[in-house]
């Protein structure tokens, strides 16, 4: 079955670093552009970066210059790269296949202390 299983966040200081991973299970992970998704409390998930099929990007305009995504399709795997973290990055960050349509993974939790 479909699986995302999320990893890599942790708690922060301001400008800071972290890499988070996603492993994909239960589908032709090279077949689809991927996205990592965050959710702060009471706020709406919304889409962080996304990465198409052929390895072009886009990112919100909050994030450009400081995230990076990337993949390897060899170790099905989603990366996001996290430079100068800010205290409103702090999140839940969850990735997901754009146009699949199965169940989310855990998320990983990523706090940025100001």
């Amino acid at each position: 079955q479909v699986q995302f299983v999320e990893s890599g966040g942790g708690l922060v200081q301001a400008g800071g670093s972290l890499r988070l991973s996603c492993v994909v299970s239960g589908f032709t992970f090279g077949s689809y552009a991927m996205g990592w998704y965050r959710q702060a409390p009471e706020k709406q998930r919304e889409l962080v970066a996304s990465i198409s099929r052929s390895g072009t990007t886009n990112y919100r305009d909050s994030v450009k210059g400081r995230f990076t995504i990337t993949r390897d399709n060899a170790k099905n795997t989603l990366y996001l790269q996290m430079n100068s973290l800010k205290p409103e990055d702090t999140a839940a960050y969850y990735c997901y296949a754009i146009g699949l349509h199965g169940p989310w993974g855990l998320g990983t939790q990523v706090t940025v202390s100001s």
